[in-house]
């Protein structure tokens, strides 16, 4: 039910089809989606962390990715986890090593050996989430998967995890969204 509610909020509030756009991997479309239009709205963020509970691994105990784009669906899937009485911390990874404080990328309450979940808003290639997957591992974490709210790779995404051994899921297609890849 809420991966319905999900693809019917993107396509209502974040999806655009009036293109040609520029993506983050360069590649052109005639649509875009601007996933935190849903994901930094209230009932979104409420919509999008239930859709991501109910794809989580039992024993992930934090769920993060790259700053800005994972940071609101890891903080509503922790804040929907915690009204359903279950244990889960958000997260983030610097674009870069920050020098001051206690330095480092990964932020929050993670600790090495902890069991994670890597979240991305929207795909292309993969590249994100997968340095994402990169960092985590260097900072200690188990990743065991990756999420991503809408996936327009045409599966090159779920390759890249698949060569690294680490599940991949997409809650949406474009076809969901009545668009092509």
């Amino acid at each position: 039910m809420s991966r319905q509610a999900l693809v019917d909020h993107l396509r209502k509030h974040a999806l655009f089809t009036d293109g040609p756009y520029t993506l983050r991997s360069g590649i052109t479309s005639d649509w875009y989606l601007d996933a935190r239009r849903t994901t930094m709205s209230g009932e979104g963020a409420h919509i999008v962390g239930e859709a991501v509970l109910e794809v989580l691994e039992p024993e992930v105990v934090a769920v993060g990715g790259m700053t800005m784009g994972a940071d609101p669906i890891a903080l509503a899937a922790a804040m929907v986890a915690h009204m359903r009485h279950r244990k889960l911390n958000a997260f983030s990874i610097r674009k870069t090593t920050k020098q001051h404080g206690i330095g480092g990328r990964l932020v929050g309450p993670v600790t090495a050996g902890m069991a994670v979940t890597i979240l991305e808003d929207t795909t292309t290639t993969g590249g994100a989430a997968l340095e994402a997957a990169e960092a985590a591992t260097a900072g200690g974490l188990n990743v065991v998967q990756a999420v991503a709210l809408v996936d327009r790779s045409g599966g090159r995404a779920g390759e890249a995890f698949a060569e690294h051994s680490i599940p991949y899921l997409a809650l949406i297609s474009p076809a969901d969204l009545g668009v092509n890849r």
